[in-house]
Order: structure tokens, then C-alpha cells, then sequence
């Protein structure tokens, strides 16, 4: 009996998580009058036209790209940055360190509603709204310190033996910190990849603010399916399948290095 619980609770749990992804998968294959006329468990009408719409229709099918171009963008840019600041806080002591350190957990902690009249104006002063640019420089401001703050903890996990050893034996800065040390905390950055990537894949308000039709990300094309007979479901529940995808390829090939950002204690 006990056997038989240690694996019936975990997969009623799962099926339990599964069940909105199911769901949102039947209603993608399903007209909009059959969603709002009965309740089936699968479709009665079979329909791939919603797929065939968002393949076909540029103003669908560019969202994907446009959201895939800003979000790579970001992740780059978020990682790169915050690798030399986060060395620095994990092997220096410095005046206000720890206040630099909280100032900008604080930017994190702000919402993003905050910055986007800011972010609107400056960048329609610099001619860099509807951009892709421009959704991945206001993302930073969120990603890096995130980022900072997880590779902070895995670089001081690393001794400091290390670095000293590697300049004793005749090595570089650059060459230590690209051929030695960032190999030693590839999971931290991993990591920090894959919160990057789903905070800037995920965030709907900045993305639909700072563009209007060439960067327009699939976020904000999915707010406007409205017509005249009502908002098309069958359609949205399609984009909306198609928006898990890229997560899903992100979580299997960082999947390891989420669980040793687990164990590590700093995810």
C-alpha cells in the first residue's frame, strides 16, 4: 500500500500541473463556437486553421521572431554584464559594497509599470522606439541584477586558491576568467540564462509599450484578436501553446544546471 503511494500521489500531482497545458492544447484544435458552446474533454470538430492562420499571417508569425530576437538580445547582454560585476562583488571588498550590492536587488524588486513612461520617452527621444533594442535595454534592467545576484553566489562557492593559482602559473585575467573560471561556474550561468530568457519572454507590459508594429512582440499581438463577433479563443489558445514551446527547449537544456542551482541554495 505504501508502494503503491509513493507513486500515485507524485503522478496525480502531476497530471494535476498538467491539466491547463492539456486544456489549452484541446481548445487550440477547437473552433471559437465550439469553445463557447459545449464542454468536451477533446474536440468534436477537429481544426488546424488556427495553426495554419499563425504560420501563414505575418502579423502572427513575426511576434514569434520579433519576441525571440529581444529576449536573445536581452539574455546576452543581462549575462555579459553581470559576469564582471558579480566576480567583483565575490572577490572584492570595497566601500558601500553591500549597498551597491542592495541597490540594485532593488531595481528587481521594482515593477515594471514604474519605468515605463520613462523607458517610452527616452527612447522615442533617441529614435529607438519600436526597436528590438529597446524591450532588451529596458529588460536589463531588470535581468542583471538577477543575474548578479545568482552567479555572485555560485562565483563564491569557487576559492579563491583558484584565481591564485592560475596567476602563478603564468595566466592572464582574460585567459583565467575565460578558460578556467567561467567553465567552473558554467551551471551558475545557466542559470542565470534561463531566468533571463523567461522574465524577457514572459513580460507583456514593457514589450507592448515600447513597440508598435515592427517589433511587436507576440505578447501584445495575442491582446488584440478582438472582432466583431467576439475575441477568436480557438486562436489564442493556439498562440498560447505555441508561447510554451521556446520555455520548454530552454528548461530541457539547462534542466541540470537548475538542479545544481537548487542544491547550491541559490535559486
Amino acid at each position: 500500500m505504501m508502494r503503491r503511494a509513493t507513486w500515485l500521489v507524485p503522478t496525480l500531482y502531476i497530471l494535476f500541473l498538467m491539466l491547463p497545458i492539456y486544456w489549452l492544447l484541446n481548445m487550440s484544435f477547437k473552433t471559437t463556437n465550439e469553445i463557447l458552446g459545449s464542454f468536451t474533454l477533446w474536440p468534436q470538430e477537429f481544426t488546424t486553421d488556427n495553426y495554419v492562420k499563425i504560420f501563414t499571417d505575418p502579423t502572427w508569425y513575426m511576434g514569434y521572431v520579433n519576441s525571440l530576437i529581444y529576449v536573445s538580445i536581452n539574455t546576452v547582454l543581462s549575462v555579459c554584464v553581470a559576469l564582471p560585476a558579480a566576480y567583483a562583488f565575490s572577490r572584492y571588498r570595497f566601500v558601500g559594497d553591500k549597498h551597491l550590492f542592495f541597490w540594485l536587488l532593488t531595481n528587481r524588486m521594482a515593477p515594471a509599470a514604474v519605468f515605463a513612461l520613462p523607458f517610452f520617452q527616452l527612447y522615442s527621444a533617441f529614435g529607438l522606439f519600436d526597436t528590438h533594442i529597446a524591450v532588451a535595454l529596458a529588460h536589463t534592467l531588470f535581468n542583471i541584477p538577477l543575474a548578479v545576484w545568482i552567479l555572485e553566489g555560485f562565483m563564491s562557492g569557487v576559492p579563491k586558491q583558484l584565481d591564485e593559482t592560475a596567476y602563478i602559473d603564468g595566466h592572464s585575467f582574460p585567459s583565467f576568467f575565460l578558460k578556467i573560471f567561467l567553465p567552473t561556474i558554467a551551471a551558475g550561468i545557466g542559470v542565470a540564462a534561463f531566468f533571463c530568457f523567461m522574465f524577457s519572454w514572459v513580460e507583456l507590459l514593457l514589450a507592448k509599450t515600447l513597440t508598435a508594429v515592427a517589433a511587436k512582440p507576440i505578447a501584445a499581438t495575442m491582446t488584440r484578436t478582438a472582432s466583431t463577433s467576439g475575441y477568436e479563443l480557438g486562436l489564442l489558445a493556439a498562440a498560447g501553446t505555441l508561447t510554451i514551446v521556446p520555455g520548454a527547449f530552454v528548461i530541457y537544456f539547462v534542466r541540470n544546471y537548475i538542479a545544481k542551482g537548487f542544491a547550491l541554495g541559490r535559486v
